[in-house]
């Protein structure tokens, strides 16, 4: 029964309660009913166990789960199963947890219900029981990880983070105040509704937004360790931006504005000249700036600015700012709920009015400060792990999954891994329990591992592409920031290189095509025949003889047919019959044929 309640306290007596119960019946020689009264103990529980005692028996306490197929050590073990693929970020759904119970039982000879013979899978009453066996598991919904940001955030790239970050500390001595993280965001004027009361049992609940689809504006965004922000700057998706934009937005903020909408070389520079400003960085009093690998951040312009007022950038491993970067961890999170609440309060102000981009300055001045105060942004510095500095702020849990692409180098005869390859194993005797059979006398080692191993990526491919893979790095040092502009040279060489192939492709076919053109133009003219046709009409000519010429391209008609005025086309020869019933030629036009002649034949 899924749902059973107990309706007594029977079998809930603890076995230490019961042992000396049973001592003081077996030593003192005292009366089983008078020591079960004063235990509050049933006298048939007490005189069963002391009777067990006496006889040399295992005494336990409670009922025996009589339907229970696993064993506590075998079911702790596909517990423990289940967590630790949760956490390399391929966890078991319901449903796949009752295939593997189902997988096990029948790899190591466990009886099992005829239900799950036939269906292929453990029941749901094992599945809540066993649940409820292991107070720490619970069904989640899982947030979606990229392959990338699962990978890349590993032991290695982390520790080159701290590596870099560590020198430019030590070379620098930054203080809490010099130490800044810049990213962007985008703000749509679509917001996500929240949670309402309403009527319960209501199958659809509905919420107004601005539109189905809305436009992103992005915010670029600088905070300090020490819990100070820097005005935002707007980058509108407009052609041309005019200054009415940013109307009501936080106090010095600025905007610029491009076909996309999204941050370009050129707009990261206006915001370098914006973050110099604001921070007065200079040589004598450089600044640390921390910011992702973004190809738009790697302008050799802005990095040149930046060098050149003391602006030390130093970028994040690829695809580790969800872990590494103080604004995803503690103030974007939260300022995406303040801005979808303000967005709420400003359809309910304006009922019947569509939100436009130019009214997000005026929501982001709304829900900026209450998310990037100065607890959140000093938290965000903190977990990240770079004020105060602590390298060991990430666990190896962290890395778990990571280890999933863990390739073993074949150079090194030993290779490190998180996630052990040998599986941990369960020896159980048979039989264990009523419900867990085997057919073998000596210990069998369980474990879901054997069953269903842990995912894991195959070797390496020998042959790797060319692109080039970002790296955490000091860019405004002289010879990463060399490296960079050589990487510029070469790709805009290439891109001009490029374009005049294509031109000269471009050309070339249009040569190509100039002169086909040319050929086809000379053979239909070379197919046209010069029919020449003589009437008898005085009008037409010398000795009342006229020449027609026919474009007909399929015409196969004799050069030269006399042709009496008023004759009927039923006189010309069969040839010329067969010829005309497929298509009305125009030199019937010409001698006054008419289309009724025509269309008899």
């Amino acid at each position: 029964m899924r749902r059973y309640k107990r309706k007594t306290e029977r079998g809930k007596v603890p076995l230490a309660t019961m042992q000396q119960a049973a001592d003081q019946v077996m030593r003192d020689n005292r009366k089983v009913r008078t020591v079960a009264k004063e235990y509050n103990i049933c006298h048939v529980t007490l005189y069963r166990f002391v009777k067990k005692v006496k006889n040399k028996q295992p005494a336990v306490c409670g009922y025996i789960p009589n339907r229970q197929i696993f064993t506590a050590d075998q079911e702790r073990m596909i517990a423990d199963y289940t967590i630790n693929a949760s956490a390399i970020y391929f966890g078991l759904s319901p449903q796949e947890v009752r295939k593997l119970a189902y997988e096990c039982a029948q790899k190591f000879d466990i009886e099992v219900p005829e239900s799950w013979k036939l269906n292929g899978k453990a029941g749901a009453d094992w599945l809540s029981g066993f649940l409820k066996r292991n107070p720490d598991l619970s069904i989640r919904t899982p947030e979606a990880t990229s392959l990338a940001r699962a990978t890349s955030f590993n032991q290695q790239n982390v520790s080159t983070f701290f590596d870099k970050l560590a020198e430019v500390m030590d070379r620098h001595h930054f203080e809490a105040c010099d130490i800044w993280n810049f990213d962007e965001t985008g703000v749509t004027t679509v917001q996500k509704p929240k949670k309402i009361v309403t009527a319960k049992g209501v199958k659809q609940v509905g919420a107004i937004t601005s539109a189905e689809r809305g436009e992103l504006v992005t915010v670029a965004l600088s905070v300090s360790a020490d819990g100070k922000m820097i005005p935002p700057m707007f980058i509108f998706p407009r052609k041309v931006y005019k200054n009415h934009f940013i109307n009501g937005a936080p106090v010095g903020s600025i905007g610029v504005a491009n076909s996309s909408g999204w941050m370009t070389e050129g707009d990261f520079k206006t915001y370098m000249q914006h973050f110099v400003k604001h921070t007065r960085a200079s040589v004598d009093r450089p600044v640390l700036l921390l910011l992702d690998n973004h190809c738009s951040h790697l302008s050799v312009d802005a990095l040149n600015l930046a060098k050149e007022n003391g602006v030390v950038m130093l970028s994040f491993p690829p695809h580790c700012s969800h872990r590494l970067q103080p604004l995803d961890r503690t103030v974007y999170g939260a300022f995406k709920k303040y801005v979808s609440a303000a967005q709420d309060g400003w359809m309910r102000s304006n009922p019947g009015k569509t939100m436009s981009i130019y009214d997000l300055p005026q929501i982001v001045a709304t829900a900026l400060p209450p998310a990037a105060n100065a607890a959140n942004i000093c938290s965000g510095f903190k977990v990240a792990g770079i004020v105060p500095f602590n390298r060991h702020i990430f666990q190896d849990a962290d890395f778990l999954p990571s280890s999933v692409t863990d390739r073993p180098d074949p150079q090194e005869s030993q290779t490190m891994s998180v996630v052990s390859e040998t599986p941990s194993v369960v020896a159980f005797e048979t039989p264990a329990t009523p419900g867990a059979v085997s057919n073998s006398s000596q210990p069998v080692l369980f474990s879901p591992e054997i069953v269903r191993p842990y995912p894991k990526a195959g070797p390496r491919k020998s042959k790797r592409n060319n692109k080039r893979k970002r790296c955490t790095a000091i860019l405004t040092d002289t010879p990463v920031k060399n490296a960079l502009e050589e990487e510029k040279r070469c790709k805009a060489k290439k891109v001009r290189s490029e374009a005049e192939s294509s031109e000269q492709r471009k050309s070339k076919n249009k040569d190509v095509t100039s002169s086909e053109m040319r050929t086809k133009v000379d053979k239909k003219m070379c197919k046209k025949k010069e029919v020449t046709m003589t009437v008898k009409n005085g009008r037409h000519g010398k000795n009342g003889r006229s020449k027609a010429t026919c474009r007909e391209t399929t015409c196969k008609r004799p050069s030269s047919l006399p042709l009496r005025r008023g004759s009927s086309i039923r006189s010309l020869p069969s040839s010329s019959q067969s010829y005309c019933r497929s298509r009305r030629p125009l030199w019937l036009d010409k001698y006054n044929v008419g289309k009724s002649t025509f269309s008899k034949l």
